[in-house]
């Protein structure tokens, strides 16, 4: 999961990370993690993000050039 893409979708929706935990129930702390490539996401906590920006689990995801 790229974190670029999730913060986009964070600066649209006006939501922070602060909020985002509360809409998802992931801690904080992981999210911020997350966001400093300390860790990556579960599947379950990807799902969890999507969901709560309304976006399907693809757009998270870092397109890559077939080779």
């Amino acid at each position: 999961m790229m974190w670029k893409i999730v913060e986009k979708y964070l600066q649209q929706k006006n939501i922070t990370i602060y909020k985002l935990s509360k809409l998802t129930g992931i801690p904080d702390n992981t999210l911020r993690n997350y966001r400093s490539k300390k860790s990556d996401p579960s599947f379950t906590n990807a799902c969890k993000i999507a969901d709560a920006l309304g976006v399907s689990l693809d757009n998270l995801r870092e397109k890559r050039d077939k080779q």
